[in-house]
């Protein structure tokens, strides 16, 4: 018994024709023979063109949604023994065989070069796909693709990158080894990028043992501490110190930040812990979202011995004065 055509694509009966094509693609992929190895995977793929054939015709989708199997065979219409001439098989030899009006074996000619550049990768495998009818073979394109020249292998490196650099972009140059020699090249560092991103140099991974193109180059970013700053998100954060008087009092104090020093209003009564926010002065990403910044007060409590004697009176008397902050239930 033949399976469904809409649960062999994997697809519902309501499916569009975009949504059967890309479920046929994504199998294609999947099951061709000379990807998977598989006992079963011919006999997969056969059925998987078998439905993509009827399902991506409208007038056949139709009959088979009327009356089944029967109605894609042309029990009910169309070419006896069902289908166009010449799509009797789904192998990849079908590349040089008779064509339908879409192409061969279920596949448009895009379809065909498309799928057959993902399995064996690169492009011009399949000859801009104009010989297909001439002769050119599924076997016959298998040795072409065997015998293009390899690609190089992609090279994985850890790259360093100071904070500010990670927040406003710029340029850093890094040491690669590559064909046994070290080569100092220049790599383009996007303003806001993030711990762990990777950054991808074309053409700077390893040779090609024959002669093809050199694999890529990617870098792993690691961000290193900076004396001030943290990073929250698109967000700068540092730490602001504070006199008691600063902190009681209120005061204007200069803050320090990627763009340049700004000032900064301190509100009276400022605890340690309080984050004053500096609006548009975070991270400007490449996307265009920009973060804030937020000093975070710590006031510096100034030590006893250090103190005056009038200056200590006068603190015991703000002390005698203040309601304790412990305030609640559970701190009696």
């Amino acid at each position: 018994m033949k399976r469904d055509y809409y649960e062999v694509l994997g697809v519902s009966r309501s499916a569009s024709a975009d949504e059967i094509k890309r479920a046929h693609r994504k199998l294609a992929r999947e099951l061709h023979p000379d990807v998977n190895k598989s006992a079963d995977a011919s006999a997969r793929f056969n059925e998987v063109q078998e439905a993509y054939d009827v399902l991506s015709d409208e007038e056949k989708r139709k009959q088979y949604d009327r009356f089944g199997h029967a109605g894609a065979s042309g029990g009910f219409g169309g070419h006896p023994g069902g289908g166009q001439p010449g799509r009797g098989t789904y192998t990849w030899t079908n590349v040089g065989g008779p064509r339908g009006a879409e192409g061969v074996g279920g596949f448009s000619d895009a379809d065909v070069s498309s799928i057959f550049e993902e399995i064996f990768g690169g492009g011009g495998a399949m000859g801009g796909m104009g010989g297909m009818g001439g002769g050119m073979g599924g076997s016959g394109a298998r040795a072409r693709a065997r015998s293009r020249p390899a690609r190089g292998k992609d090279a994985v490196q850890a790259l360093d990158v100071d904070m500010l650099t990670a927040i406003k972009g710029g340029v850093k140059k890094v040491n690669v080894t590559r064909g046994g020699s070290q080569q100092l090249i220049e790599v383009k560092i996007p303003r806001g990028v993030r711990e762990g991103a990777k950054l991808r140099v074309r053409g700077a991974g390893a040779p090609s043992a024959s002669g093809g193109t050199p694999g890529d180059l990617l870098l792993q970013v690691h961000i290193l501490p900076h004396a001030l700053y943290r990073l929250e998100g698109n967000d700068i954060v540092l730490d602001l110190p504070l006199t008691v008087s600063e902190a009681m009092l209120g005061a204007r104090v200069s803050v320090p930040t990627p763009d340049g020093p700004i000032e900064l209003t301190v509100p009276a009564g400022t605890s340690t812990g309080a984050r004053l926010r500096i609006k548009g002065r975070g991270v400007a990403a490449e996307s265009g979202a920009k973060g804030d910044l937020y000093a975070v007060a710590k006031v510096v409590v100034p030590r006893g011995e250090d103190l005056l004697p009038h200056e200590r009176g006068v603190i015991e008397e703000v002390g005698r004065r203040q309601p304790s902050p412990r305030t609640g239930r559970e701190w009696h």
